[in-house]
């Protein structure tokens, strides 16, 4: 292995440790998201880099997000089903893992609409840029409270 691949592993290896999750103790991930949309594609890549197994479903997200149960107002453009969770949108994998160790009674989480900054909304074409925004923990009956804000004061 290159000195640069074992300090990833590391690197991996501790943030599992953090949250209590190794990537071999993680669910598969089912997403599904239109096959043409570029931020979907980067976002997969991010939680393959972190050490999720997805399962990638080209069909778009719409019926699945209906299907789910998980309400229009939290809508992105990708919905991703892990450990019984919905996840839909740019969700942190570090929220993903705390919502899988957690295991609140709750239908998911959310990172509604596509904020710049989020992972796979943060790609060179940016510039850097970084708005606020929260993750939300969103309950069965359709309500909602802050799971993490991220680029918040």
């Amino acid at each position: 292995m290159k000195r640069r691949e074992l300090m990833l592993a590391a690197v991996a290896g501790l943030v599992g440790t953090a949250t209590g999750l190794q990537a071999q103790d993680l669910p598969t991930m089912d997403v599904w998201k239109d096959p043409n949309c570029g931020c979907c594609k980067d976002w997969i890549a991010y939680l393959e880099r972190d050490g999720f197994r997805v399962r990638l479903h080209d069909t778009g997200n719409t019926a699945m997000r209906q299907r789910l149960g998980m309400p229009m107002k939290y809508a992105s453009c990708h919905t991703a089903l892990i450990g019984g969770y919905v996840i839909e949108g740019h969700v942190n994998a570090r929220e993903i893992r705390r919502l899988l160790k957690e295991k609140p009674a709750a239908l998911g989480l959310s990172v509604p609409g596509m904020p710049v900054g989020s992972p796979g909304m943060d790609g060179p074409e940016y510039g850097g840029r970084q708005d606020p925004y929260d993750v939300v923990l969103v309950q069965k009956d359709g309500s909602s409270r802050v799971y993490q804000s991220y680029f918040r004061s």
